[in-house]
């Protein structure tokens, strides 16, 4: 078959990498892509990132399938189009989407399914978001309600850096339109763990556990980014807590979204805090996260496009995913300015060397200048290697990191220290 996959980041070009290794798959697009995704599948541009548009590319090119990558055309509805055609997609439709598109919905039905999370308080007002500071104790975190490519979620540590952050949200500097609304949300205690399942509407299939990376800089300091690197280890979760979290997030998540009348079909990520208590729901994304998935299909065997195309029919049940034993792990490598204003344009050098070394390089933020590739946005490269060990994965991964070089380049240096704590 042939499959289109919309986006243009690392996530893209690890899926189009991913699908153009399966054997149900003849021929991969990437709608725009980038310089990575046209290494291993042709990149149609798009005139603007419009519902519409992207449905024009799958016609054009006759897709059989079409995969979504990034949350804002599936929280614009571009499911919703190509279903109203009959045009193979799979993802959730607009209103199932609110599950990201709105940490307000999001946090309303946690509460209304019983689905553990932390306590919170939402206001659309500035002055209601401040008078709700007094019901919590510090640190609390601040979410702005909307889409903020990662940099809606502020944690403080008292009441007059809260007021700063909250006056900044609803007036528009720090997120744009998504502070307009804001959650204010107990902080909890614990390591986050990434747990993505994809789902028909009805039944549902786990992938291996991941761990992101937010903050920029090591030991999780610093200013929230999109996740700044990530692995996969099968450890990462105890097959007892994997059972919980599917009988008391997940499956009561799809169950509950059917109920409410916007059946969930796609990727459903929780992003959950491993408390005292028990796993507990900080976020749900409705795609493929990203470094997540760079780290996840390195792992993957089989035919992952077929499975999609399955759920994608409705048909999910009897599908498998396997997984090799080996950990994975992705490296960002960020520009310079990065999670604030980033500067463009700086050439890159070593993807070649790095790839030779065993890695997979996969393009983010880059752009072809001529015989160039040049950074373009603030997440550039995702350094990603497997190993028998994930000590072995991480050296894997730090020494093709190593054979890289632009100006201005920036990386955290401790992505998976710590699954090597924990299990050592």
């Amino acid at each position: 078959m042939k499959v289109l996959v919309i986006g243009s980041g690392g996530r893209e070009h690890a899926i189009a990498w991913n699908m153009a290794r399966c054997a149900s798959v003849r021929k991969v697009y990437v709608a725009p892509g980038n310089p990575g995704c046209a290494t291993v599948a042709e990149c149609i541009p798009v005139l603007a990132a419009m519902p519409e548009n992207y449905l024009a590319v799958a016609k054009a090119v006759g897709a059989d399938l079409t995969v979504v990558g990034p949350e804002a055309p599936l929280v614009d509805g571009v499911v919703d189009a190509f279903e109203a055609v009959q045009l193979p997609i799979f993802g959730p439709t607009k209103a199932a989407a609110q599950l990201e598109g709105s940490k307000i919905f999001t946090k309303r039905f946690l509460e209304r399914h019983s689905i553990p999370t932390a306590r919170y308080l939402a206001a659309e007002r500035l002055t209601d978001a401040i008078g709700a500071l007094a019901g919590f104790s510090y640190p609390i975190v601040l979410k702005a309600d909307g889409l903020a490519a990662g940099k809606g979620v502020v944690t403080v540590e008292d009441r007059a850096q809260a007021e700063s952050v909250l006056r900044d949200m609803f007036s528009g500097s720090l997120v744009g339109a998504a502070g307009s609304r804001v959650v204010v949300e107990e902080f909890l205690r614990g390591e986050e763990v990434s747990f993505i399942a994809l789902s028909d509407g009805k039944e549902i299939l786990a992938l291996e556990p991941s761990q992101d990376h937010k903050a920029i800089w090591d030991g999780d300091k610093g200013p929230n980014t999109g996740g700044m690197g990530a692995y996969s280890d099968n450890r990462i979760l105890s097959e007892a807590q994997r059972a919980f979290v599917m009988d008391h997030i997940m499956r009561p998540t799809i169950d509950g979204m059917a109920a409410d009348g916007a059946p969930f079909r796609g990727f459903l990520y929780a992003g959950l805090m491993m408390t005292s208590d028990g796993p507990k729901v900080l976020e749900f994304n409705v795609r493929l996260g990203d470094p997540e998935t760079q780290a996840l299909l390195h792992r993957m065997d089989g035919d992952f496009a077929a499975v999609l195309a399955a759920a994608s029919r409705r048909e999910l049940q009897g599908e498998t995913l396997s997984f090799r034993t080996e950990p994975s792990l992705c490296v960002v490598i960020a520009a310079e300015g990065y999670p604030g204003k980033v500067r463009t344009g700086d050439v890159i050098h070593g993807i070649e060397a790095a790839e030779s070394s065993g890695a997979t390089v996969f393009q983010a933020g880059t752009k072809q200048a001529g015989s160039e590739i040049q950074t373009s946005g603030g997440r550039v490269l995702g350094v990603t290697a497997s190993g028998k060990t994930l000590q072995d994965a991480i050296d894997a991964a730090y020494t093709a990191v190593g054979k890289i070089r632009f100006d201005g380049m920036q990386f955290r240096r401790d992505i998976g220290r710590k699954g090597l704590t924990r299990y050592n």
